[in-house]
């Protein structure tokens, strides 16, 4: 017994007439009558009466026809979620981010994305970027948004979807807030609030501190740049943090940019072979990002 086989079957006991279902069927008359008497051996029952007035079911095809039906109905969804699942329309979608990435990307990408894909199921999880590269690799997720560059060596494809540069954040009063520019050795004097190590802008602004000649006093360490700021606005030292974020700073804390920028950039992380709903999602981020 094939799909073919109960596809023959419901044509036929909803016509009653063997030609007028191999019309439908767009086949010989034979094909089906062999088909039919095939079907009835395997089930070991008759299921129409023939006689020379016509055709009509037996109790066992009447019984068996129901069931017939569900059954292609059944082999429909499953090519309808075959098709959608290829063209990544239907499926699940694990996607990894780091907190930064909640004020402005997330907002961008994923209410567009969810009008256009809303049967992918989106599984959304906070990750430092290390972390999401690894979980990648690992195929616990599909997709990450990451500060860039990802200290971790494990290959993943990569694409800038946000460019940004770091800017000062000050005590308000603190001399250097009256500053319109300064350069970034003008803090080596000064206690930093920094990222976490675990965070690439942590080894980012250590960087950026050495090719200026001195190492940061590191007064504290923090994830979030709502955090760090909080902390400046405290009077516990200056940070660097990404322009972008500065809009989160105080009253208390004043926003000076570096005379030479230091540029920093959020990126979009996947595999080689991203499924379906990972591409999809990878388009539309870089679509939503393209004017900047």
């Amino acid at each position: 017994m094939d799909l073919r086989q109960l596809r023959y079957f419901t044509v036929l006991a909803d016509t009653l007439n063997f030609h007028r279902a191999a019309e439908r069927l767009h086949i010989s008359q034979p094909p089906l009558t062999v088909a039919i008497r095939k079907l009835e051996a395997d089930l070991g029952v008759a299921l129409f009466e023939r006689d020379p007035r016509g055709v009509r079911l037996t109790a066992a095809g009447q019984a068996a026809l129901g069931p017939a039906q569900a059954a292609l109905l059944a082999a429909e969804k499953v090519r309808d979620a075959v098709r959608l699942g290829a063209a990544g329309l239907r499926g699940r979608l694990a996607v990894g981010f780091i907190g930064s990435a909640i004020s402005d990307l997330l907002p961008r990408i994923i209410p567009p994305f969810r009008q256009a894909f809303p049967q992918v199921d989106l599984a959304l999880e906070e990750m430092n970027s290390a972390d999401i590269v690894r979980a990648i690799a690992a195929h616990r997720i599909d997709i990450g948004l990451v500060r860039l560059p990802v200290m971790d060596a494990t290959p993943v494809i990569t694409d800038v979807i946000e460019r940004d540069v770091f800017v000062a954040a000050v005590p308000a009063g603190d001399v250097l807030a009256r500053r319109r520019a300064i350069r970034l050795g003008a803090l080596a004097d000064r206690p930093f609030i920094i990222y976490s190590p675990v965070s690439s802008l942590h080894a980012t602004i250590r960087l950026a501190c050495h090719r200026e000649g001195f190492a940061p006093q590191v007064a504290q360490e923090a994830m979030q740049v709502q955090t760090i700021l909080s902390l400046v606005e405290a009077g516990l030292g200056v940070a660097l943090v990404p322009q972008r974020s500065s809009r989160f700073a105080g009253e208390g804390v004043r926003i000076v940019p570096l005379e030479e920028p230091v540029p920093i950039a959020m990126g979009i992380v996947r595999s080689a072979d991203p499924s379906p709903p990972a591409a999809n999602f990878v388009a539309m981020a870089l679509d939503a990002f393209a004017d900047g």
